[in-house]
């Protein structure tokens, strides 16, 4: 039924729940996850010009081992992983990569923020990654 699982992270420790669905349900496929961080652009285009490069090279560093971290993890749980660090708006980048990879479906984690908080992050990356992708997404409540 899955072929290929999205698993999107932004290098929180929240994460291990939904590392633990995706494993599972890649298991009980033979399913490959493919493993996606994107540095978000927005984090850095305000940035003074002779600090942006410092910038954006700490997040991809942080991209890069929040990516090593999963592609472990999964290898270990003896799963077939592809990863992909990109650059961009977070839900924009996912739901491209759904569409480019042929993904059956994404697995991503939620703080559950509502209210004030919510307003005060933009909105939920999965809420948008729901609004906009066909695709089949499992929410997993990773608290905070």
């Amino acid at each position: 039924m899955y072929d290929d699982i999205l698993l999107p992270t932004d290098g929180s420790k929240g994460t291990t729940e939904t590392v633990k669905h995706a494993i599972g349900i890649a298991r009980d496929n033979d399913a490959t996850v493919h493993v996606l961080y994107v540095v978000d652009s927005r984090r850095y285009r305000a940035a003074e010009a002779d600090t942006k490069d410092e910038i954006v090279r700490s997040l991809e560093v942080e991209g890069e081992r929040a990516v090593e971290d999963l592609e472990v993890d999964l290898e270990d749980a003896g799963l077939v992983v592809e990863t992909e660090l990109r650059d961009g708006i977070p839900h924009r980048e996912i739901v491209d990569y759904v569409g480019e990879a042929g993904i059956d479906l994404v697995v991503m984690g939620t703080h559950g923020r509502t209210g004030r908080d919510r307003v005060q992050n933009l909105g939920s990356v999965t809420d948008r990654v729901l609004e906009d992708v066909n695709t089949p997404v499992l929410v997993v409540d990773i608290g905070d």
